[in-house]
């Protein structure tokens, strides 16, 4: 009835106490009064939360805010957020090799041909860690903490090669990605 889980808890949790605290000898049908005394307290408690947000807008002069931030573009605010955080679930998920052919697979359609001179690895062997790329990435994320802490020239130059095509800095942030990893794991 209130919409919140926590708001429910606390005037049952309420109701209770007053059931403790009154005389039961004057209660003809306990189920009765219990179901009205809840049904009371989550109006009340609606009853508030409409009034409490009257006054919070009672403050705010909406013509004004609307005039300050007519200007500003907030969907470029959240594309950009979400594309950090999908490149950090990917970033945190995959390997580089596997990040590599996976963006520039699914992103960029790169046929395996490409990917097979770009990464010196076999047609056959790229198409396998793109499938398992997919596989990790389709695995629940729920337990995944995002941080959305990526070097801003690799977004930046992700961001650049979506809007113009793959781009060279893109394509030499991927290959040195990979080389670091080769390059540590010996």
């Amino acid at each position: 009835m209130v919409g919140s889980l926590a708001d429910a808890e606390d005037i049952v949790q309420d109701t209770f106490v007053k059931w403790l605290s009154i005389d039961h000898q004057k209660i003809q049908n306990t189920k009765a009064y219990l179901i009205k005394a809840v049904t009371n307290n989550c109006i009340n408690h609606l009853n508030t939360l409409v009034h409490k947000r009257e006054q919070y807008l009672d403050h705010f002069n909406l013509g004004e805010m609307a005039h300050r931030y007519m200007d500003f573009d907030l969907s470029k605010i959240d594309l950009d957020t979400e594309i950090a955080a999908a490149l950090a679930v990917v970033h945190k998920k995959l390997a580089p090799l596997e990040r590599a052919i996976f963006l520039l697979r699914e992103v960029f359609d790169f046929e395996y041909e490409d990917l097979q001179f770009l990464f010196d690895k076999k047609k056959d062997n790229c198409r396998q860690i793109f499938s398992r790329a997919k596989e990790k990435l389709n695995k629940t994320t729920s337990d995944l903490k995002i941080d959305i802490s990526i070097p801003s020239n690799i977004l930046g130059n992700f961001a650049n090669a979506c809007k113009l095509g793959v781009s060279a800095d893109f394509l030499n942030d991927l290959k040195k990605d990979v080389a670091l990893k080769l390059n540590s794991s010996f």
